[in-house]
């Protein structure tokens, strides 16, 4: 009896093990693209720091960890957003009289509201920074499913969190390249 016991027991405990919620990769925004290259200047982008450094992921819920690709810190995901946005706008360039770089100065996420927030600091070699906040609204769908408990509805959740990263990173970028301010940190 108490081997059976013990046998359900570990069962349980496995079939409730943690998943984990990997975000996609990152896809451009046209309307990004289209404000850089309204702009014109060339730049260079330097290394992105955080204020929780060398964060790969965010716990979410009792679920799992909300994870970036290939193990890299949020502030890594950012900068190679930054940096592949200004690729395709043709302004990044190896040469400029100008370097951005930045700190992710807060990033999280409320599953069950459904929003990412995050605040980014960028900062010019010229002297100049600028800051901006980004809060992104999400969907995570309903809280309990039918017959399906919390757990199914925190799965849900947790998934939908990581993917709606990929476009609240979109939003901040959009906020930073967008800002009245930011033409003077690339001169």
């Amino acid at each position: 009896m108490l081997r059976q016991l013990i046998v359900l027991l570990l069962a349980v405990l496995v079939s409730s093990a943690c998943s984990s919620y990997t975000v996609p990769r990152y896809g451009l925004s046209a309307e990004n693209i289209t404000g850089l290259r309204r702009l014109g200047a060339k730049v260079t982008v330097g290394r992105f720091t955080a204020t929780t450094p060398a964060q790969t992921e965010i716990r979410c819920r009792a679920s799992g960890p909300v994870r970036t690709p290939d193990g890299r810190p949020f502030e890594d995901y950012i900068r190679r957003a930054l940096v592949d946005e200004l690729k395709v706008a043709e302004m990044l360039s190896d040469s400029a009289p100008v370097t951005l770089t930045g700190n992710l100065d807060k990033i999280d996420f409320n599953s069950m509201a459904g929003d990412w927030t995050m605040h980014l600091t960028a900062t010019s070699s010229n002297g100049r920074s600028l800051s901006v906040s980004s809060k992104y609204g999400f969907s995570t769908g309903p809280l309990f499913y039918l017959g399906g408990g919390g757990t199914a509805a925190a799965e849900r959740a947790c998934a939908e969190t990581a993917q709606a990263f990929a476009p609240a990173v979109q939003v901040l970028i959009g906020k930073l390249v967008h800002h009245p301010e930011f033409a003077a940190l690339l001169k």
